[in-house]
């Protein structure tokens, strides 16, 4: 068996193959390699936003829900990720054959820059107006040299044991904010009755829902992931690490946080990522910086990681180019960096929101697909990709995929009523025409063969 305490080999990250049992990893540091994830201050700022929109008590039934949901998704995706050791990559080519999956590819790691863009930009303005004579540009180039160094080292020898060291310094820092703004400003129950004039929306829980399916990305996080889970943790992975605790403190957790904070700090022109973290830093001092450091470092190692390991893959099926992952994290960089000195906010957000449905609507079709195939057909996939078997386009997986999307869009384009739909019916489409489809077809489109 390989030593995997020994520096890695190059192709450690397995962006072109199934990760191998002895490559796989432990328990807790497959679990603080993940858990880096549940720290960032868009959670938190995301639930207020809903609270003040939709009505506390509606982004709470909505935040209930959304870790129920994830929950059952991910036990899932996560069993079948740990049985194939695929990555979203390389399970693609088997849902939508080679052509699609360099589509999907391309999507996952656009999505990540777009959150690594967000989470940098938020540590960047944290320094600049808490270090004197600091600009913006050269706040953001600082943030993006050091978080391209981070990633430089593996998921299993350096990232699980980072994150894990500064896990419990997010925790304190986040009962930290909230004691001191009690302590400031006093403690009132302003914050479970925050809504908008005229009182909640009937049906804002499902508003608030629909919102974080908007980041349903973060199921494909957990794929990325879970593959290097060992197979005799898979029970624990499907339900512990990347189950319901984990969605308790990143979306509940945070999310509640989030509220009581809006509703405690004096902030400027809404809430906003900013807003809160400018009054977490006025509250907190160089400890409300070193909050905000930690929550986005923490979360920016998962960015930049699946960016540069999906860039990797995609490069390789669509371009033929094969490159180290340190050329694609310095790629992924110079992209962030760039972003972060554009004013492209109001772009990106709208290419998200496009973005999550054709998400969603993946993850239907990887639900379905595991369904029909079970333990028998996560063995078939790993042989298939390992093989390089699998065809250059899956009929039945493409056709729901891009069928769905467009539903979606129709939706999401049509606006109003019609547009909280666009996310929950690209899914329920997906599900539906992948499963008839293969229906219909011999198991040759199911396993999505080649020739």
């Amino acid at each position: 068996m390989t030593d995997i305490t020994q520096d890695p080999p190059e192709g450690l990250e397995f962006s072109d193959r199934p990760v191998p049992p002895d490559r796989r990893m432990g328990r807790m540091p497959l679990t603080m390699a993940w858990w880096s994830v549940c720290s960032a201050m868009f959670y938190l700022v995301v639930s207020a936003s809903l609270a003040l929109a939709y009505g506390s008590v509606n982004a709470i039934i909505g935040l209930v829900l959304s870790v129920a949901a994830y929950a059952a998704v991910n036990a899932v995706l996560v069993r079948h990720a740990i049985r194939t050791g695929l990555s979203v990559s390389l399970f693609s080519r088997i849902l939508l054959g080679q052509s699609g999956a360099a589509i999907a590819t391309l999507i996952f790691f656009a999505t990540a820059i777009y959150y690594a863009v967000f989470e940098g930009s938020v540590i960047a303005l944290a320094l600049e107006r808490t270090v004197g004579g600091l600009s913006y540009p050269v706040a953001s180039l600082i943030v993006v040299v050091y978080s391209v160094a981070l990633i430089f080292g593996s998921i299993q020898n350096w990232l699980d044991r980072f994150n894990g060291v500064l896990l419990p310094f997010y925790l304190l820092g986040l009962l930290a904010a909230v004691v001191l703004a009690i302590a400031e400003y006093g403690y009132s129950d302003a914050w479970l009755q925050l809504g908008p004039e005229g009182g909640a929306p009937a049906g804002g829980w499902w508003d608030c829902f629909v919102a974080f399916m908007g980041v349903w990305i973060l199921m494909m996080f957990t794929y990325d992931y879970a593959r290097f889970g060992r197979a005799e943790d898979a029970r624990y992975h499907a339900r512990i690490n990347f189950g319901a605790p984990f969605y308790l403190v990143a979306f509940l957790l945070n999310g509640l946080a989030g509220i009581f904070l809006a509703a405690s700090l004096p902030t400027e022109g809404g809430v906003t990522e900013v807003s809160v973290v400018f009054a977490l830093i006025q509250l907190m001092g160089l400890g409300g910086l070193a909050f905000v450091w930690i929550t986005q470092t923490r979360i920016n190692t998962a960015n930049y990681y699946l960016a540069a390991v999906n860039m990797e893959a995609f490069a390789q099926t669509a371009l033929r180019l094969h490159l180290p992952k340190t050329v694609w994290a310095c790629v992924t960089g110079a992209i962030v960096y760039a972003l972060m000195l554009a004013d492209v906010f109001a772009y990106i957000l709208q290419a998200l929101a496009w973005q999550g449905i054709f998400v969603v609507a993946w993850v239907a079709i990887a639900l379905a697909h595991i369904r029909a195939g079970g333990a028998a057909g996560a063995e078939q996939d790993r042989r298939l990709v390992a093989a390089g078997t699998t065809r250059a386009v899956n009929p039945a997986g493409l056709g729901a995929w891009l069928g769905a999307s467009a539903i979606g869009l129709a939706l999401h384009f049509a606006g109003g009523t019609a547009a909280s739909f666009s996310a929950p019916a690209a899914f329920v489409a997906a599900g539906a025409i992948y499963s008839v489809l293969i229906a219909r077809g011999a198991p040759r489109m199911r396993a999505g063969l080649s020739g």
